[in-house]
């Protein structure tokens, strides 16, 4: 009978280190046809995250559109304390899933920060 309890309990509950959760992030961006995905690796560069993520929306209405369907992907998941900036406005949203942060631009925005040269220490080509 217990092992039956266990199988009922939702995977959900199980919590995912930082690499399941950059998986489950960018099989998402990439379902939601998200561009120029990028994944920068800040194990032993910070301590804020160990993974960071920048991906290209097309619109306001793309962008906003991908970082609400990552949310629920990382809420149904099992992720906790989500932290979103920048949702409203849609040209850069910010997602923070605790160990990856994830960034979705607009094209221009994205261009104008360049954020990938800063964390990555490259230049976009």
């Amino acid at each position: 009978m217990a092992a039956e309890t266990m199988a009922a309990a939702p995977i959900s509950q199980a919590q995912l280190d930082a690499e399941e959760i950059l998986a489950l992030i960018v099989t998402r961006l990439d379902e939601d046809k998200a561009e120029d995905l990028v994944t920068i690796d800040l194990r032993g560069k910070t301590s804020i995250a160990d993974f960071m993520v920048v991906a290209s929306g097309r619109s306001q209405r793309h962008v906003g559109a991908t970082a609400e369907h990552l949310i629920e992907a990382l809420k149904a998941a099992g992720v906790r304390q989500i932290r979103v900036e920048g949702q409203p406005a849609c040209d850069w949203v910010l997602i923070d899933a605790g160990d990856v942060i994830v960034h979705i631009f607009q094209p221009e925005v994205r261009s104008f920060y360049n954020i990938e040269k800063m964390w990555s220490g490259t230049a976009r080509a």
